[in-house]
């Protein structure tokens, strides 16, 4: 499902470059889920917004679903990533002058799906959420917010889920449920995840955790 072959990522730093990823080299099976962990610094986020062509690396491949990302246009990268990649971030990044539902329906919008308004309506009674539709982010828990931002991410089916520390913002317990839902989404949807994470305990309950550190791939083994 997804290859990655020797990345490497520089940026541009005080008239030097600095290195970001270092020679990584992974793949990840259809169905799979993996954890991304490491320090603060060590290419987490940089490695997983390459998967999602939100950037271009430096040097290297990467192959998603049978398409290689890194030789892919603007235009080409767009359409990958609207029918290949959820992405769910840190932060949530709802739109606050939608509703929870509206939030939702906004990619099926985009997608052209018939009557979006009960599609995203069946999706945030998926994640528990039904009861809470026409009420605005501000109204919202982080969690909740965050089970949104989840509903929205698998609205087009995607193949692929990629959350970046997708509980760094809330409770432990809190942070223990939208782990529940994503895992629970894995499970019913046969779709791949791969998750950055501080957090070690959420790390074990992955298939299978990766560590980097300094740009460079540690260890991958598989979680018990």
């Amino acid at each position: 499902m997804i290859t990655v072959r020797d990345l490497v990522m520089r940026l541009p730093s005080g008239g030097q470059s600095l290195t970001i990823l270092d020679g990584v080299s992974l793949e990840v099976a259809a169905g799979e889920v993996v954890a991304v962990t490491g320090p603060s610094g060590s290419g987490k986020s940089t490695l997983l917004g390459l998967l999602a062509g939100l950037d271009t690396p430096s040097a290297g491949s990467i192959t998603v679903d049978g398409v290689e990302v890194t030789r892919l246009g603007e235009a080409d990268l767009a359409r990958f990533r609207r029918r290949t990649i959820g992405f769910v971030f840190q932060s949530y990044h709802l739109i606050p002058t939608l509703t929870a539902l509206e939030n939702v329906a906004v990619p099926l919008e985009l997608a052209n799906t018939a009557q979006p308004l009960p599609a995203a309506r069946r999706l945030l009674d998926e994640v528990g959420l039904a009861s809470r539709a026409d009420h605005y982010p501000a109204q919202l828990s982080g969690g909740e917010q965050q089970r949104v931002a989840i509903a929205r991410a698998v609205a087009l089916a995607p193949p692929v889920l990629l959350a970046d520390e997708p509980t760094g913002n809330l409770d432990s317990a809190t942070g223990g449920h939208i782990i529940d839902v994503l895992l629970a989404l894995n499970r019913q949807r046969g779709s791949t995840l791969v998750l950055v994470t501080h957090d070690a305990a959420l790390a074990a309950r992955a298939g299978r955790a990766i560590a980097l550190r300094d740009g460079r791939l540690v260890n991958g083994h598989q979680a018990r």
